[in-house]
């Protein structure tokens, strides 16, 4: 998908309900995007959403991912064209999903633990 708007959220939304399995409930965590809706997740049973307060980047892992992706593959770069910047970004984030205890890291928080 080459664009993010409100369609393709319900869409996103739809499919990480469709794969949540039974008996299991998704958390789907928001920043402040205006496409980001909280009313979508009612139609689910199985998924919750919490919405992230305004300019706080720090409790989105997504702006230390992007930060660590731009430092070890993207920065200094050139790119021919948008086929260039996806293969790339793509390369640099199977890179970043191989290390699992990175992801972890990265990715949780001390203060906020979720269990199954």
């Amino acid at each position: 998908m080459d664009r993010a708007d409100q369609l393709i959220f319900q869409i996103g939304i739809r499919q990480i309900s469709a794969v949540t399995e039974k008996g299991r409930h998704a958390v789907v965590i928001m920043d402040g995007a205006s496409w980001h809706t909280e009313d979508i997740a009612n139609e689910f049973q199985n998924l919750s959403v919490i919405k992230l307060p305004p300019y706080s980047p720090e409790l989105n892992p997504i702006e230390q991912v992007w930060s660590w992706l731009r430092q070890h593959y993207l920065a200094n770069q050139s790119f021919t064209d948008y086929e260039d910047i996806v293969s790339k970004v793509c390369r640099a984030w199977n890179s970043f999903l191989k290390c699992s205890a990175r992801v972890r890291q990265m990715c949780s928080r001390r203060w906020i633990e979720l269990t199954s």
